[in-house]
């Protein structure tokens, strides 16, 4: 399953967990970001209780999009203990994603 993030949730979910969170930054406009999300959807099936995958809508949680520096859609954040521990961007395959998530 992937949580949906927004401002009020953010902190509870992503910075407070205890697992490795993904999180998948993306817009409904963003064909890119459309195409990678079966490939997201996957990864939280194969990875389930060893990673929690998220998903922030920029266009509507702009401020999580801003506060991390992301620039380019979609973009995925990796956190650990509540800190960025790596990043991808753009039109990534399953296994970029994979790597990330080691």
């Amino acid at each position: 399953m992937i949580e949906t993030l927004t401002a009020s949730n953010f902190k509870s979910i992503v910075l407070e967990s205890n697992i490795p969170v993904i999180v998948d930054f993306y817009a409904e406009w963003c064909k890119p970001c459309l195409r990678l999300m079966p490939l997201i959807e996957e990864v939280a099936c194969e990875k389930s209780g060893h990673i929690l995958v998220c998903k922030v809508n920029v266009d509507q949680v702009q401020e999580i999009a801003n506060a991390y520096g992301v620039m380019n859609l979609p973009s995925i954040l990796k956190f650990e203990n509540g800190e960025i521990s790596g990043r991808l961007a753009g039109a990534v395959s399953k296994h970029d994603i994979l790597a990330l998530v080691g």
